[in-house]
């Protein structure tokens, strides 16, 4: 089977992710991994895992079939950074959905859905671990189970997260920081650290768990 793996950012958390699957699936199948969905060659199978631009039609077509896992229960929480959004809402246990990938953005067909659980002090690395590792098991249950799958249509009112940006990283110096944690907890100390103004000066902080102590 030939398998292509895209992702498009080149500072994308979930690289060495895509790289652990692409020798998984390499004993079986012959798998590309691209970082440009212009380089998609015909094939079977092509999985979007990280790709923030809209693939024209004549690239979908490239391949019997094109999928996304989203951190949603589609039609649910399309748009981007559901698992962040979801985290910021106080949840722990985030549904993740493998579906096809058509024109209309998040709309295609659903094949697996999952459930991610985390014990609410993982902070965003120890979040990316476990969403990548269920991204991985969901791709090769995809593969493995590709002659009997069978899409569902996604039924029921969507509703849209919104892209985050560097001012949703903005502490509220007035609140606590058990207020605060869920918000400490996904952000990125490099690209969207954590911020507050106070005295007319803008302060940048950076978190990281410290060595657990004895009891």
């Amino acid at each position: 089977m030939i398998v292509t793996l895209l992702v498009d950012n080149p500072k994308s958390w979930i690289i060495p992710f895509v790289r652990r699957l692409k020798s998984k699936l390499d004993t079986k199948h012959n798998v590309n991994y691209v970082t440009d969905y212009r380089r998609i060659k015909k094939g079977d199978l092509a999985f979007f895992l990280s790709c923030e631009k809209i693939v024209p039609p004549e690239i979908l077509k490239l391949n019997h079939h094109n999928l996304v896992v989203h951190e949603s229960y589609l039609p649910k929480g399309k748009g981007m950074s559901p698992l962040t959004w979801q985290i910021l809402e106080g949840k722990n246990k985030i549904p993740i959905t493998l579906f096809e990938a058509v024109e209309k953005v998040d709309s295609g067909s659903i094949y697996i859905q999952d459930l991610i659980k985390f014990e609410g002090h993982e902070l965003v690395d120890e979040l990316h671990k476990v969403q990548g590792d269920m991204t991985i098991k969901m791709v090769v249950n995809f593969i493995d189970g590709y002659s009997s799958l069978k899409g569902i249509r996604q039924e029921g009112k969507p509703t849209f997260y919104r892209r985050r940006n560097r001012e949703d990283s903005r502490l509220d110096i007035n609140k606590s920081i058990k207020e605060q944690f869920n918000l400490m907890r996904v952000v990125d100390n490099e690209q969207y650290p954590l911020n507050f103004d106070y005295l007319g000066h803008k302060y940048i902080l950076k978190i990281y768990k410290g060595k657990e102590t004895g009891k």
